[in-house]
Order: structure tokens, then sequence, then C-alpha cells
């Protein structure tokens, strides 16, 4: 017995540590892999923070304050080698939407958000996010991904003084497309082309094998570094650009500015924040954020509600470091799976890459053009648009289309109408097919019903109406049977329809009987003791009887000679 003991308390410490179950079996190997893939993922990382700042309304230095607790905090909890957690267009679209680009109000959503999420993870609710429908998910990431991409339109051209709301921010790009600036325009689209390029280089690569000569390996990873690295190179050659028209004394471009240099200090997230010479208190700021505080983090964790508490831990140790919110970064994860990387320690470098970069890069970060961070976002966020998913659904399924398109156009307006909106309308074609099952119906010298899914209590009123229906219609009036192999489960509204309708179809002098009844459902109407009720455990036994065909017995319930199967049923 000690012995298992011992091994299911570690078990158990590993499950909750899991930098436990890797840690003592680490190799030289696995450390040469996982420093090329944490290298590889913080110089994407870091030219992308900074682009993410922007996106969310706040000072660059913002988005290396988020890129880094992630890192150190999936070390610990991770469980799954490749996830990178860290800043992300679409949170930074919401941060943007919900703190009115003030970064007290972005530290204090993560804190807050952490603690939402550790406790769905603590309280297992994510059940809730399966409410959330694929053509919900998809309406919503394809608008965010028009709003963020056509927000960075505006510093592609260099345009100054556009709102930041969607539809405000449409008609002033337009209505000011004329102030151009043609430095910023032709470098934003050299560094989109460059970044186009160099992905189709990635994709296109054929793999290394060890039998190819050393001059064709070394060549291959050379352009799959370059391709990896794409952002932090396209940005690099931006900013040396816009340094040398600096040092000529001229400036054809719109530049990024100053960055706060060091690292955060450690402090408790801001609880009241004063502005304008008045205190706004912790209510005050709950109340501003409003739905925020419910949509960032369930958005935070669509994408597994499995690591809910690596993702809240690190917002809440996140708003310490003046960190906004944070999730899962499918690119990052992408690139850090191509990598080749072997546990979570990859994201040790990256933390420690992020760090450095705060606290020796920052004066050369001013040097970088907006039209190149834009170009970052743009070609981040363009695979976003998901334009198959509505030929599929047309394809598959038509009615899903409907939330789908309905999240889609109200999510230009505000996220939180889009979002529960498209998830009410899922919720209507749910209920309703909850509601209205369908009824496969055979004709014959017995008439056959056998519903398509299950049956609950909204159903049986509909049910009643169909088996009503059919049966006093038909010339001449013929027995029923119900086949229930699709039923599972029924409730006590179900039990009282179902007694109603023996009882209606026995004054019009019509037998009705059950078929294939599963168990649970099986010992619940015994147990009802409903007047008249007959089941047989397949159709065609109920068919010969309803046809008084010899050799097959009813099973009545409210006759004295119950079998015995039916007691030891009523008596489980």
């Amino acid at each position: 017995m000690a012995p298992d003991t011992c091994s299911c308390s570690q078990a158990a410490l590993q499950q909750r540590l899991p930098i436990l179950a890797w840690l003592p079996n680490y190799s030289i190997q696995w450390l040469k892999m996982d420093f090329i893939a944490g290298l590889s993922v913080g110089l994407t990382v870091i030219p992308q923070a900074l682009a993410y700042a922007e996106v969310a309304g706040l000072p660059p230095q913002y988005g290396l304050y988020s890129a880094f607790m992630g890192c150190f905090v999936y070390l610990f909890l991770g469980t799954s080698r490749d996830v990178t957690l860290g800043p992300t267009a679409i949170m930074s679209l919401l941060v943007s939407f919900y703190t009115f680009h003030e970064p007290a109000y972005a530290v204090l959503l993560a804190f807050l958000s952490g603690c939402i999420q550790l406790a769905m993870g603590f309280l297992h609710l994510g059940f809730l996010l399966d409410f959330i429908s694929c053509p919900v998910i998809n309406g919503f990431t394809s608008a965010a991904s028009i709003t963020i991409g056509f927000g960075q339109i505006k510093n592609l051209l260099g345009l100054q003084n556009i709102p930041r709301q969607f539809f405000l921010q449409v008609y002033h790009t337009f209505l000011h497309v004329g102030e151009t600036r043609m430095g910023d325009a032709v470098l934003g689209l050299v560094c989109m082309m460059l970044l186009f390029l160099l992905k189709l280089m990635r994709d296109h690569m054929s793999p290394v094998h060890p039998d190819m000569p050393l001059s064709v390996r070394f060549s291959q990873g050379l352009v799959w570094t370059a391709a990896t690295a794409r952002n932090a190179l396209v940005v690099s050659f931006a900013a040396l650009v816009a340094y040398s028209f600096e040092v000529m004394g001229y400036q054809p471009f719109v530049l990024t500015g100053e960055t706060a240099k060091g690292l955060p200090s450690v402090r408790a997230p801001p609880f009241s924040v004063t502005t304008n010479n008045r205190t706004i208190s912790f209510t005050e700021m709950v109340q501003d954020m409003g739905t925020g505080l419910a949509v960032v983090p369930l958005i935070g964790l669509l994408e597994s509600i499995a690591v809910a508490k690596s993702f809240g831990l690190t917002n809440v140790l996140g708003s310490l470091v003046s960190a906004y919110p944070v999730t899962g970064s499918f690119g990052r994860t992408a690139v850090n799976a191509q990598s080749g990387v072997c546990t979570p320690g990859g994201g040790l470098v990256t933390g420690v890459l992020v760090l450095l970069s705060l606290c020796y890069l920052t004066s050369l970060f001013s040097y970088i053009p907006k039209a190149a961070l834009a170009a970052v976002i743009i070609m981040a966020v363009a695979p976003l648009f998901d334009a198959k998913i509505f030929r599929t659904l047309w394809r598959v399924k038509r009615l899903d289309l409907l939330p789908l398109c309905m999240t889609f156009l109200l999510c230009f307006w505000e996220v939180q109408y889009g979002i529960l909106a498209g998830t009410l309308v899922s919720l209507f074609i749910l209920l309703h097919s909850v509601a209205r099952p369908k009824i496969q119906v055979s004709e014959g010298p017995v008439l056959v019903l056998q519903p398509a899914s299950g049956l609950h209590f909204p159903a049986i009123d509909a049910l009643r109406e169909a088996i009503l229906s059919r049966a006093l219609e038909a010339s001449p009036q013929r027995c029923t049977v119900l086949e229930c192999t699709h039923i599972s489960s029924i409730d006590y509204t179900v039990v009282l329809g179902l007694g109603d309708l023996l009882e209606d179809l026995h004054k019009q002098g019509i037998m009705l009987a059950f078929a294939g009844l599963q168990v649970p459902v099986l010992r619940t109407l015994l147990a009802a003791d409903l007047k008249g009720f007959q089941h047989f455990t397949t159709l065609e036994e109920a068919e010969n009887h309803l046809q008084q065909e010899p050799g097959t017995q009813p099973y009545n319930s409210h006759e004295d000679s119950v079998p015995e199967h039916n007691v030891a049923l009523l008596k489980s």
C-alpha cells in the first residue's frame, strides 16, 4: 500500500505542478531545442507586443509588460509544450473597447479577469463556454480581424487624428485619405510585402533530411530562421531606414516615439485612479468596464478551459507588473511547435528575451515607424478572417449562418452585443430543436412514430399533437406504436403528457404501445403507474400484438401480474 500511496500522491503533485513531470528527465538535447524555440518566439513576440499595445490604445511598453509574465507562469503550470501566453490582437482590441485607453483600467481589468478565470477553473464552469457555438466564435474573430486591420490603415497611410470607433474610423479614413504621407504608405506596403514573401517561403520549405549536403541544410536553416523571425527582421529594417533619415535631418515617417525604459515596478493593481483632479473609486472603475468583466475572461478562455488556472494566474500576477489581459496566442504557439520545442521551458528563454529588450532596447524602439507595426498587425490578423466558413455553412447547415452573420455584423457596433446576440440565436436554434424534435412516421397496418432525438418537457405538447393528429386522421383509424430508442431520459412533465395522451387515445378506441424503452425511461414510466401503459422490448413485438397476432403478450403495468423484471426495475 505504501508504494501505491506514494505514487498516487506524486501523480497528484505533478498534476498540480506539471513542471515536476518533465524537469527530472530534462536533457541537453531538450535544452538545445527549447532554446531555439524560445528565441524564435521571443523574436516574434517583441515586435508584436509593441504593435498590440497600439491596438489596445496604450503606450508601447505595456505590450512588453504583458509579454513576459505568461512565459514564467506557464513554465511551472504548463501542460502543453507548444502553448505560449501573451498579448494577442483580439485581446488587445477588447482592452481598447473596455479600458478607454487608460493604463490603470487595463491593469485592473487584467487582475479582475484573472480572478474570474481562476474561479471558473476551480469551480469547473467550463460548460458555460460550450454555449458559445463555432459560428459565433467565427463571426466574432472575423469581425475583429476587419476591425483591427482597418484600424491600422491610418498608421499605414500616416493619417493623424482618426477616431477609434469603427464606423467613425471608416468615415474619417476615407475623408482624409488625401492627406496620406507617401513615406509611410510606401514603407508600410513594402513591409507587408516582405512579411508575406517570408511567410510564403517558410510555408513552402521542404523538410530537412540528415542525408542532405551540409550546405543545403545550412541554407535551409538560414531561410527558416529569417522567415520565422520575419516580424523582428522587418521591423528592424524599417527602424534602420527611419534612423538613417533621422541622421540626415529629415523624417518622412510617423515614429512610435519614446518607450519607457527598464523593468516595470512590482506593485498592486490600481484600485482607484486620479484624473482631471478627480479620484475614480474602485466601484466606479468596475462600473465603467461593465460587460468587459464578462467578455474578456470568457474570450480569454475560449481556446481551452483546461488551462483556466494558468491563464488566470498569469493575468493576476501580470497585473502586479502593469500588464493588460493576455491569453494563448495561436500564431506564436505555431511558431513554438514548428521550432521543435520539447517542454514549456522554452518560455523561459522568451521571457528573458523580453526582459532584456525592456532593459536595453527601448531607446531603439522609438525609431520604429508606426507603418511597420501596422504592417505586422495586418499580416497577423489577416488569417483570422475565415471567408470559407460562409460557404461551408451554406453547404452544411444554412441555419447556422444566422448566428454567424448576427455576431459578425453586431460586433462592428459593440463586441458584447455581437457575442450576446449570436449566442442567444444559437440557443434559440438549440431550444427549438429540443422543443420540436423531428418525428419519423411509418405508415402501415400499425402507425409507428419515432422521435429522432431526445424527449424533454418543451416537446411533449408537440409530440401529443403529432400522435393525435396522425392516429385520428388515419382512415381507418389504426393503433399506434411510439418507438423510443432515441429517448434516454424523461421528466415529470413528459410523464404527465404521455398519461394524457394515453387517456385521449383510449377515449377514441385507439391503443398506444411503447417499444424500445431504455431502462431509465422504463423505470420512470413504471413508477408513474400510467393507466393503459403497455411496453415491448422491440418494435416487431409491439406491431405483432397490436395486429392481434398470437404469441405476444404486452407488459401492462396496471395488471396484477406485473412481470418480475418490471418489479426489479421499480425497486432498483
